[in-house]
């Protein structure tokens, strides 16, 4: 049983190395910043005896995300962790700018060395968080809440995979692409086909989907269906060979690329911008579906997505019935500060800065 299934059924509180798999280079200071590391020696050669609090805040309206990973950081790293006293909020809690989201009290040299590596976990973690929360907010502005495909495995280094899932998961993305990305909240990856398996069956999207079928036929068939630059054309062609088999298509047109529909039907061409996905398309293809009974057959719009984006698809009622991202939901636009500002229980922090309680904080066990 996976550690999330614990958590959410109140067994344990916090995830914890088990799910990480944590480097045990860490314990070593390999990824700390080396003036973490020489401070700390300093302080177990001058002022073994201080105690500090360091304080971790950063500067946004944010969901928060990686507490637990930064949590099992400190137990399982840090030096006579019995010594240390901590306090945090909890992934998913929203938070405020300059909010204090993690303290830690102790002697210096027992963790002193984590400080930048829990910023970088904090600041990865609660920005894929928030950035997914933002889009899956945006994607039920019309009243009717559209699933969001989290797509960033190509987007980034397949190692951050996890990580990323389990923050695309908290800020509220259950549709993940690969099996990595569902590794520490217990799912399995989504999809279908990409544009390499239609290359194969050189753009023929029913022999394609006719293998994927025989292959995979407890699958839901999504066919991709811009390959040919023809998003309608082929989708008809789909449908009308698969019927009810046919659950959704999939439009990825290059945002470069004016779709053959409006080549065919250029009198709609001069109000709006043709290229890639955009709402007159979608507006069309459901509209040809439906026009041959096919109403079932559902729409998944995925390029360039960004929240704008969505909102404004949202706000115009494209149907859209599903939104694929990938790039836009890993932007690192929440970093995270942790500073020293409480020494031996007294205010002593560097200027501008001070020690900010905050009674939503929990003590960990």
């Amino acid at each position: 049983m996976k550690e999330i299934e614990l958590k959410l059924q109140g067994k344990i509180k916090r995830l914890t190395n088990k799910t990480f798999k944590f480097d045990e280079r860490v314990g070593e200071g390999w990824f700390s910043a080396v003036y973490f590391i020489k401070s700390c020696d300093i302080a177990s050669e001058y002022k073994p005896d201080n105690i500090v609090t360091m304080q971790f805040f950063q500067k946004k309206h944010a969901v928060l995300c990686g507490t637990d990973e930064a949590i099992a950081i400190i137990k399982t790293f840090a030096k006579n962790v019995e010594e240390l006293e901590v306090y945090s909020l909890k992934d998913g809690d929203k938070i405020e700018p300059y909010e204090t989201v993690l303290t830690i009290t102790g002697p210096y040299q027992n963790f002193g060395f984590l400080e930048g590596v829990i910023d970088g976990i904090l600041a990865r973690r609660t920005s894929v968080a928030t950035n997914v929360y933002n889009v899956v907010k945006a994607a039920r502005q019309s009243g009717i809440q559209k699933p969001v495909i989290f797509m960033g495995d190509r987007d980034d280094h397949f190692t951050q995979q996890a990580g990323d899932g389990y923050s695309a998961y908290i800020g509220g993305s259950t549709a993940q692409a690969t099996h990595a990305m569902n590794e520490w909240w217990g799912k399995y990856g989504m999809g279908t086909m990409p544009h390499a398996l239609l290359q194969l069956f050189e753009g023929d999207v029913v022999a394609a989907c006719q293998a994927y079928h025989d292959r995979y036929p407890d699958d839901e068939i999504m066919a991709l269906v811009d390959y040919n630059n023809d998003v309608i054309g082929d989708s008809l062609k789909l449908a009308r060979v698969f019927g009810d088999l046919l659950k959704s298509v999939r439009v990825d047109t290059s945002k470069n690329m004016v779709d053959q529909y409006f080549l065919r039907n250029d009198h709609l061409l001069g109000k709006f911008d043709p290229r890639g996905v955009n709402p007159e398309l979608l507006f069309a293809l459901r509209k040809a579906l439906d026009a041959e009974g096919f109403h079932h057959v559902k729409i998944v719009a995925s390029g360039g997505f960004t929240m704008e984006k969505i909102k404004s698809f949202e706000e115009q009622n494209v149907p859209v019935d599903m939104y694929g991202i990938g790039s836009n939901l890993l932007n690192i636009k929440y970093s995270f500060t942790g500073d020293n500002v409480l020494l031996n229980g007294k205010h002593a922090a560097k200027a501008g800065r001070k020690y900010h309680p905050n009674p939503r904080l929990e003590k960990v066990e």
